[in-house]
């Protein structure tokens, strides 16, 4: 049996600059849970929800592996966590086993049909950013499946059919709808626009079914059983591919099925990077995680940041201080550069020459007494940069999983539909049943405008085939002496991932804490605007002393659901998930 330790922090009272800009959160806040340590001896796993933590556990008590696990809990999470990813969007996934270190790359793909002008009115404007997040237009080709399978191929050690069985149970037999779901669709602004979602998850009253309530997914099931028996090919070619294009051209999209055939997931090297007396892992381009939450924590090194756990309100504003000032210059360099590698070379022909040490020394020399409210990016190498930066745009998304199986082996997964509920549309497969999954809007990650006023290009613009830039950061830990593994950890919340990741991992190497103490300390950060507080969190002394330095202050819900597993030299594995979200860990 686990032993568990609850803990619980919490400070403040809430203050608003009215001059901010405002921050969206990629989904709202629906409470908050006491944050709890598990330790386990054998295995653990850390996912966004109960059921979907249940049916990983189940896949070890049978004998398979984390990526058996993981699928399994990602099948589950399509149905109980609709809102925040599934098999109509894509992810990221990082393994570590005895032979390495393996990288998988789902993430969507843009139509061969897109173009520059994909969000751009006649008028050559944008798109206003809601209209182009439920725009069919937005949906990317998606590439989960594609990508687990391929993983599974590799790496399962159950049958393929055997994963999708926790899910469909739920899916035939009902679950239970939980407050965080029930709050998500009471406030969504836009899914009873849908007709079908309409009708599948309000009463006729126009409400939310209450919490507690038994409810199936009909079409999700039988999508399921078809996938289960045909394999992940049935999505890509075929009825159910035919049934998908269908909708989408039908609604007005540009998704053909020539697109979903030509779909392949992609195993990319993994970014190794030193830090302290660790190495820490993630994702080259696509993504943008493991290059922006690198530089935030190999700048604050450069600094007289001191590396202990802030006790006063002075300590903390002037911690906060030093973390959005860096992650200001880590945001402007990722705003510029980093794009999908196929269409856009790194800068100075390689990736690892924005974390170059002489370039982020000189770097953080920008980080002075008062903050610079907006960075511009750097310039790595000897060539001036022929890029422009990205206007800033909304980002959404995600859930993680977090697992390491009986065998030592583990693994990261973040995934996402972009936007809570994606483009709102939910597709039944063609099974003429009540339910499927939603479409994801990730095409909304590219920059809206390919050109800046000068008319240089964004990296991160619209072309066909392109996958478009991530902020997902499933992240692996090993220690820079012996190189064991040590810790997986990971987050959903759009751009807002990397400073989440960033903060735990500081926080991790600062030692003092246990893992739920680290989760539940308050959030702040900054995407290279307003520096964002947490709702609720801080007291006035904290903003006060961070106005006189010249911050630009804006409360908001700031909802990670950081998972992660730790190994620990005395007790073995410590697990724990995010109090701000529903995330639930199970092990041995």
């Amino acid at each position: 049996m686990p032993v568990r330790l609850a803990w619980v922090f919490f400070l403040g009272f809430f203050w608003v600059d009215l001059h901010a800009e405002p921050f969206i959160a990629p989904e709202v806040s629906s409470g908050w849970q006491v944050a709890e340590t598990a330790q386990f001896q054998h295995w653990a796993v850390a996912t966004a929800h109960p059921l979907a933590s249940e049916a990983a556990h189940s896949m070890l008590l049978a004998g398979g592996s984390a990526v058996d696990a993981a699928i399994a809990a990602q099948w589950v999470l399509t149905l109980v966590e609709p809102q925040s990813s599934g098999i109509g969007g894509g992810g990221f996934m990082l393994m570590a086993d005895e032979q390495g270190l393996q990288a998988y790359d789902g993430r969507e793909t843009a139509p061969a049909a897109a173009n520059e002008g994909l969000f751009v009115y006649e008028t050559g404007e944008p798109w206003a950013f809601r209209d182009a997040m439920l725009s069919p237009k937005a949906i990317g080709v998606p590439g989960l499946l594609a990508m687990l399978a391929q993983a599974h191929q590799e790496q399962g050690q159950l049958p393929w059919a055997q994963l999708f069985e926790p899910a469909l149970a739920l899916a035939e037999q009902g679950f239970e709808l939980t407050p965080r779901l029930v709050h998500l669709l009471d406030v969504d602004f836009a899914l009873k626009s849908r007709a079908a979602a309409a009708e599948f998850f309000y009463d006729p009253d126009g409400q939310a079914w209450p919490v507690g309530t038994k409810f199936s997914n009909p079409a999700l099931a039988e999508i399921f059983r078809r996938l289960a028996a045909e394999g992940a090919e049935a999505f890509y070619q075929g009825e159910l591919a035919q049934a998908l294009v269908a909708e989408v051209q039908e609604a007005g999209g540009i998704l053909t099925l020539h697109d979903l055939q030509a779909y392949r997931a992609q195993q990319p090297q993994a970014l190794c990077t030193p830090w302290r007396d660790w190495v820490i892992c993630g994702f080259p381009p696509p993504s943008s995680g493991h290059i922006t939450l690198m530089q935030i924590l190999l700048m604050l090194d450069e600094t007289e940041l001191p590396r202990t756990l802030p006790q006063t309100s002075e300590q903390w504003a002037n911690w906060i201080h030093y973390f959005t000032e860096a992650s200001r210059l880590a945001f402007a360099d990722r705003n510029r550069y980093l794009a999908d590698p196929a269409f856009v070379p790194a800068p100075a022909s390689t990736w690892q020459a924005l974390l170059e040490p002489d370039y982020l020394s000189a770097r953080s020399q920008w980080i002075q007494t008062n903050s610079m409210q907006e960075a511009q990016a750097g310039q790595p190498g000897d060539q001036a940069s022929v890029w422009a930066e990205m206007p800033t745009q909304e980002e959404y998304g995600t859930t993680h999983i977090s697992i390491v199986d009986g065998q030592g082996r583990a693994l990261a997964l973040t995934s996402s539909i972009e936007a809570a509920f994606g483009t709102r549309f939910l597709h039944a497969g063609g099974t003429g049943l009540p339910g499927g999954y939603f479409l994801n809007n990730q095409l909304t990650d590219f920059s809206f405008q390919a050109t800046d006023a000068q008319g240089r290009l964004v990296a991160n613009r619209v072309e066909a085939g392109k996958r478009p830039r991530s902020s997902m950061a499933p992240t692996l830990v090993f220690s820079a002496e012996k190189g064991e593994w040590l810790g997986s950890l990971g987050s959903p919340g759009g751009a807002a991932i990397i400073p989440y990741v960033a903060r735990t991992l500081w926080f991790l190497q600062e030692g003092s804490l246990d893992l739920a103490q680290i989760l539940s300390l308050p959030h702040a950060l900054s995407l290279n605007g307003p520096t964002l507080l947490e709702k609720d969190r801080f007291d006035g002394q904290v903003k006060q002393d961070l106005r006189t330095r010249q911050h630009r202050l804006q409360e908001v819900e700031l909802t990670s659901g950081v998972q992660i597993i730790w190994r620990h030299p005395d007790v073995g594995l410590q697990a724990a998930a995010d109090p701000r979200r529903e995330g639930r860990v199970l092990g041995r």
